[in-house]
């Protein structure tokens, strides 16, 4: 049995912080170098070359790609011939507070939601998934909350179509309009349940723009093109980067459907251990 200790996956995890935040994911500026090239509106192209410029500025003086560092979603893939010497929880939120205190990020966490109070860099969403074999996988995903509020569910009737489907989806985006810093990557997720639902949307974010979409993805991408929103707002053809949709089996009586928007900013780093 693999035994992996608790101080290696601080440290792993506070490199995570440092490079999710300050360097974008490689799909998705190859993806915005793209929309350069093919988008027409003047404005929205001169969007498009300042958030590439940007995106180069912080990768070389490692700064932060968006002063909205986020709330931190973890994504662990946990092999089940694995042995972890010390509090696999506390280590990744010791890692996470290492990393963004190194990184001078803005701290954005509250620990009490409604009372609200000062801020911290104490606190994540993890998700802990176990799988065969004696491998650590770690995925951070920092998701900044100018997005992420633009978040929608619904559950749809289980003899909706996939017309209402689509439906909703779209209008989820159109509803987000500009407020979001597009073009954004849509995440969907169908089936499972209300809260699983949500964890799918997340989860398909971290899916490359760039591989191989379905019918659906596409079709997706079609319509909300032609919502014209455009990068930040200004018009243009280019409103989304990709739709990425995950599915789940779920029951006969229920179709529930969230969405989650991510910014031009999707930033996501993963290590194995």
């Amino acid at each position: 049995m693999k035994i992996i200790n608790s101080a290696e996956i601080i440290k792993v995890v506070a490199d995570l912080c440092l490079k999710a935040n300050c360097n974008l994911r490689l799909d998705i500026l190859r993806k915005l170098k793209a929309a350069y090239k093919t988008e027409k509106n003047p404005k929205a192209k001169n969007a498009l070359a300042a958030i590439i410029e940007n995106a180069r500025i912080a990768a070389k003086e490692k700064l932060a790609i968006c002063q909205d560092t986020g709330l931190p979603i973890v994504f662990i893939e946990l092999g089940q011939d694995i042995r972890i010497t010390g509090d696999l929880k506390q280590a990744v939120l010791q890692g996470i507070e290492q990393g963004y205190k190194k990184g001078n990020f803005r701290e954005s966490i509250i620990s009490d939601p409604v009372a609200r109070g000062k801020s911290n860099y104490r606190g994540a969403v993890i998700h802990t998934d176990i799988v065969k074999g004696d491998k650590l996988k770690i995925t951070v995903l920092p998701k900044g909350f100018g997005c992420e509020n633009k978040s929608q569910f619904k559950m749809l009737n289980p003899t909706a179509g996939e017309g209402q489907v689509k439906e909703f989806i779209i209008q989820a985006v159109k509803s987000a309009g500009p407020d979001a810093c597009p073009p954004y990557v849509v995440g969907v997720g169908i089936g499972g349940s209300s809260d699983y639902a949500g964890f799918l949307a997340k989860a398909a974010l971290l899916k490359n723009v760039n591989a191989k979409r379905s019918k659906l993805e596409r079709d997706l991408e079609k319509e909300i093109s032609k919502l014209n929103i455009g990068p930040m707002g200004l018009g243009g053809k280019i409103t989304c980067l990709a739709v990425r949709v995950e599915s789940f089996p779920t029951h006969i009586a229920g179709l529930p459907v969230a969405v989650n928007i991510s910014c031009h900013a999707l930033r996501s780093a993963s290590a194995i251990l």
